[in-house]
């Protein structure tokens, strides 16, 4: 069987697409905007047959229609949120183990920034589809969910293994990583990675994907149990959801 394929590119203003592939089979991660999706299946010689929704907000299923019309492509999204998924053909939650043309897809349940959000995990690929739940150096806002829902999400990503590739929603690492810095400032990996992620911008590379091993040793939004990072903030000991809505109260302020 051929090796699966992944094509990461901009969409709207910092929304990243994703295309999966694999013989027949092409999975577009989300849905943002329909033209440089378009554009990345013309450019590889793809035909889009799936789409895997995250979560319902806009600007990851702004094209779900769009592109199911043109294409018949079949629409799979969280189960806690199908009544706000436009086209949803299957609704999935965490632990569903699915087959997509010889592509096996784990869903994990990741509420906090919507109360459904999902991501996907490819253990062929070794790679992740967290959308809005994680990013590089930082975590989604909060707009539905409570800390201690997102702290459990995001501790259910950590188990992943170290080589798994990190895919995100949005491009903030260059945001996230003057918060991390604030919060975690004696972190020497973490200033390896502001300078890495400083130098791509510069030269307006993606930051993404990431190595999830990585972002365990950096991600304040990860390392909320840690004892260094907890004496970082000056949280020694303290309950570790108390220790991530601090940090995440923090990136609101950026």
């Amino acid at each position: 069987m051929s090796e699966i394929e992944i094509r990461q590119f901009g969409c709207r203003s910092d929304n990243f697409g994703v295309l999966v592939h694999r013989g027949e089979t092409t999975i577009s991660i989300d849905a943002p905007e329909e033209k440089p999706i378009l554009d990345a299946l013309s450019e590889a010689g793809w035909t889009l047959t799936h789409i895997l929704t995250t979560h319902h907000h806009r600007d990851h299923v702004d094209a779900n229609e769009a592109l199911k019309a043109r294409f018949g492509a079949k629409i799979i999204g969280p189960k806690e949120e199908a009544s706000k998924i436009p086209g949803l053909d299957e609704a999935v939650g965490g632990g569903a183990r699915l087959d997509i043309g010889g592509i096996e897809v784990e869903v994990i349940d990741t509420p906090g920034h919507t109360l459904g959000e999902v991501s996907y995990y490819l253990p062929e690929a070794k790679a992740l589809f967290a959308a809005d739940a994680l990013f590089s150096l930082g975590c989604g806002r909060l707009f539905e969910g409570d800390p201690a829902m997102m702290w459990d999400s995001l501790k259910r990503l950590r188990e992943l293994p170290d080589d798994t590739m990190l895919y995100c929603g949005h491009e903030y690492t260059a945001t996230n990583v003057r918060c991390a810095l604030a919060l975690d400032p004696d972190n020497l990996l973490l200033k390896e990675r502001a300078t890495e992620v400083e130098h791509l911008r510069a030269a307006g590379k993606p930051t993404l994907p990431v190595e999830l091993g990585r972002e365990k040793r950096t991600n304040p939004f990860l390392r909320a149990d840690d004892a260094e990072f907890q004496k970082a903030v000056g949280m020694e000991g303290e309950d570790p959801v108390a220790v991530f809505a601090h940090a995440r109260k923090t990136r609101d302020g950026y």
